[in-house]
């Protein structure tokens, strides 16, 4: 089959296509004819050498979400067939024409989605829940800041807080305030102009937020603990402003009994991925069954073009995720 492979870490030019073997199905698999696959930024610190030669999946081929047709399943499987549609997180080898996928994080694609929507909904939408809802505890009538609402899992975010009833706000940069309101953001704070401490102060009445999901952190580790409400819950996903230290104003977390919760997918366990595509599954997938959720995507690339994907997703500025097509 043919599959994005790299013989060295660096730029996007190490991406090629080439024959590799087809993966092979054990007894609680699936093996997926891949139409389409997401793009994720963990796919370029991968190709960058970031997490070395550590294994966090089963493949070394890059990608971690795919959308396809069932060819094979496993000895185990008995309730998937071939031919039936679904969309699945990966433990690495998305970037190829088939991939393999635990069963346990496999769903099936609403009858609404076509291959190239559901390719941009795993990843970004199973983290979001897990960040917003099961970490976060989101609820109806609660206020929530998303930080990088922009991006993949922050837009997802957004969308899911939206349904779910919550007052949502959010930083972007101001070419894209008009995108993230259209998601269900009340209010959505330009990062480099403004003070998104202040402007939820200002737009809570001083209160603060229930809930922050914050992909930056650094120094915005103070001021998203400042912005909490009593109670509140900040959950730290990622660290896009590169800096791994940052101050914590102890008393501000004492005194207001904030809860401060870090997670991560790709590290996860696959038993720990099975429960988040469980949780997914039984709260996520039915709003996008009946339109209340919708996949956002901004571009689509063949499968050979995948550094391009890779050289658009590092200059930024896009709105959507950048989806690979692989099969017609």
């Amino acid at each position: 089959m043919k599959a994005i492979t790299f013989d060295d870490f660096g730029a996007a030019d190490v991406l090629r296509l080439t024959d590799v073997p087809v993966p092979q199905v054990r007894p609680g698999d699936v093996l997926v004819k891949v139409h389409a696959a997401g793009v994720n930024r963990a796919d370029l610190l991968q190709r960058q050498g970031y997490y070395g030669h550590q294994r966090y999946g089963e493949s070394d081929l890059l990608g971690l979400e795919v959308a396809g047709e069932v060819v094979a399943v496993g000895s185990d499987v008995d309730d998937l067939r071939p031919g039936e549609r679904v969309m699945a997180i990966v433990g690495g080898g998305a970037y190829a024409e088939y991939a393999r996928a635990d069963r346990g994080m496999t769903v099936r694609i609403p009858e609404n989605l076509h291959f190239l929507a559901a390719a941009a909904v795993m990843e970004s939408f199973v983290t979001a829940w897990e960040a917003a809802v099961h970490l976060g505890g989101i609820g109806k009538g609660e206020a929530i800041l998303i930080h990088a609402a922009a991006g993949g899992v922050g837009s997802a975010a957004v969308e899911i807080a939206h349904a779910l009833g919550a007052r949502v706000f959010a930083t972007a940069n101001a070419e894209r305030r008009a995108d993230v309101r259209g998601l269900g953001a009340e209010a959505v704070f330009d990062y480099r102009a403004e003070d998104f401490e202040q402007c939820v102060g200002a737009a809570t009445g001083g209160r603060g937020v229930d809930v922050i999901v914050d992909f930056v952190g650094g120094d915005y580790l103070a001021r998203n603990l400042r912005s909490l409400a009593p109670g509140g819950r900040l959950v730290q996903v990622g660290l896009l402003g590169g800096q791994d230290s940052a101050t914590i104003p102890l008393s501000v977390l004492l005194h207001n009994h904030l809860r401060l919760i870090g997670t991560v997918m790709k590290s996860r366990t696959t038993v720990e991925k099975r429960a988040m595509a469980r949780r997914f599954a039984d709260g996520a997938l039915p709003m996008f069954a009946d339109g209340r959720l919708k996949p956002l995507v901004g571009k689509v690339l063949p499968l050979a073009q995948a550094a391009e994907a890779h050289r658009a997703m590092e200059a930024g500025g896009g709105f959507g995720k950048i989806v690979l097509k692989v099969a017609a």
